[in-house]
């Protein structure tokens, strides 16, 4: 009998190509169908050159990210790979920070999806009202697809992944075929050039634009990060994580960099200066072909809500696995669905967006300055595991200095280089007509909560409950 039930429940598990196809599905959202004409206006010309470095920078964190997973195959991402690193206390700070920031970061996107549906459909995004309802029927919805267990879960992001994969090749497919049959193309060179109300678009480009430009379109490859939380219910997760992860970004970066080319070369004045929310179908004229992209679109928010579901609840639990949080949060259905974290992780993604009236602004400054601490230490944690300094034990891996060492160092550049020309003063600051005029008092109340204070009373809380 209980034979019968390892064997189903490790079928239930995520199997490579479905670990390939939950990269995929945590990483392309909806950036890439509504805001791609943003790094063009950036860099004009040079965007496919952004994109490919945006895309290397991106693979270099994953190979470290890759890398930890050899060593270290429990759930929890960032914070297995610290805790065994560098022990309990600095483990234990790096979940918090991660799993509430997950948390945040889903609510984050579920109320993104539902303003761009609103938007979509000719409502009025703005309207508190629409935005509560929408929310919550999505919440509900992903409620739902998890209740049904993991193997259901599965069966959805893999649909969704396909669904968002198969609407961004029919962009790159359909741009090809009327370049052929047509002849309409742009010189990239003239992508410069183009004018709105007698100004060129495009500014002229200086180091500190082109280097802003790929901090922002570094942004649509990240997301990587967060695969690792559920390596529990993956198949062999020391053996395909360090594969699926870099296949993940190879696939995303090609598609990405054919599908802003043919907006470039097909029109990038309306990839620019279109007022449609999903921009990219903006340099179509056939309606059934805009119909498609926008149904690609929104599958492609459902299914990265779905994968923020998946992750987000694992990291509270691989905590409470290892004792560091009351191990009554490990429990699970006969669905090996993780019933407690889910709830828990959901109800932090629905008050905390509700208790700021969807102001998105600080909470998405905090997602991303923990991201960026996650991106420092796990680097520090691979070289710590390749030396034998961790503080725990680690998966016997074979060593290889450029991916335990060389890639880890270059890794912890490349977010140096992110940090100094990261734009804090947008982050901190009030800014009116494109000037600071004061500070923004609520983004630094929210890093010291949860820099500060939400560790604090959560190391006090569990240490209460272990005495």
């Amino acid at each position: 009998m209980n034979t019968s039930k390892d064997t189903e429940r490790a079928n239930d598990k995520l199997g490579f190509w479905s670990i390939v196809l939950l990269a995929i599905n945590s990483i392309i959202g909806s950036g890439i169908f509504l805001t791609p004409g943003s790094v063009v206006s950036q860099a004009g010309s040079k965007s496919l050159v952004v994109y490919l470095i945006a895309a290397i920078f991106a693979a270099i964190l994953a190979i470290s990210f890759s890398a930890a997973a050899k060593y270290v195959t429990k759930s929890g991402a960032s914070y297995a790979y610290s805790k065994a690193a560098f022990g309990d206390n600095v483990g234990f700070y790096v979940g918090i920070l991660r799993y509430f920031s997950a948390s945040v970061a889903w609510g984050v996107m579920a109320v993104g999806v539902i303003k761009s549906t609103i938007s979509i459909f000719g409502g009025n995004p703005d309207s508190v009202m629409n935005v509560t309802i929408g929310f919550l029927v999505l919440m509900l919805l992903i409620t739902i697809i998890n209740l049904f267990g993991q193997k259901f879960v599965k069966f959805v992001m893999n649909i969704a992944t396909a669904g968002k994969l198969f609407a961004l090749v029919l962009i790159i497919v359909a741009g090809v075929v009327l370049l052929l049959t047509t002849g309409a193309s742009h010189n990239l060179a003239m992508v410069d050039q183009i004018t709105q109300n007698s100004h060129k678009i495009v500014p002229t480009l200086t180091t500190t634009g082109f280097v802003m430009a790929i901090v922002s379109a570094f942004y649509a490859f990240t997301g990587f990060e967060s695969v690792p939380s559920g390596s529990d219910d993956m198949q062999e997760p020391e053996k395909n994580l360090p594969r699926a992860i870099p296949l993940a970004i190879f696939v995303i970066a090609a598609i990405y960099i054919g599908v802003v080319a043919v907006g470039l070369v097909l029109n990038p004045k309306a990839l620019m200066t279109t007022k449609q929310v999903v921009a990219i179908s903006a340099i179509f004229d056939n309606e059934i072909l805009r119909d498609v992209i926008l149904v690609g679109a929104l599958v492609s928010m459902l299914g990265i809500n779905v994968a923020s579901s998946f992750n987000a609840p694992r990291i509270l639990e691989a905590m409470a696995r290892e004792k560091q949080l009351p191990s009554s949060l490990t429990k699970r259905t006969k669905n090996n669905f993780p019933i407690r974290t889910f709830f828990i992780s959901e109800a932090l993604a629905i008050l905390v967006p509700l208790a700021f009236q969807y102001n998105m602004v600080n909470l998405i400054t905090l997602s991303a300055m923990v991201r960026f601490l996650g991106f420092i230490i796990v680097p520090l944690a691979v070289i710590c595991f390749y030396f034998g300094k961790n503080k725990e034990q680690v998966s016997p891996a074979p060593k290889n200095v450029w991916t335990d060492i060389v890639i880890p160092i270059l890794s912890i550049i490349v977010v140096i280089f992110l940090l100094v020309k990261y734009n804090w003063q947008a982050q901190f600051g009030i800014i009116k007509n494109g000037q600071v005029v004061g500070i923004n008092w609520y983004a630094i109340l929210m890093m010291v909560f949860g820099f500060i204070i939400l560790p604090l009373l959560m190391f006090l809380f569990t240490k209460k409950k272990r005495k």
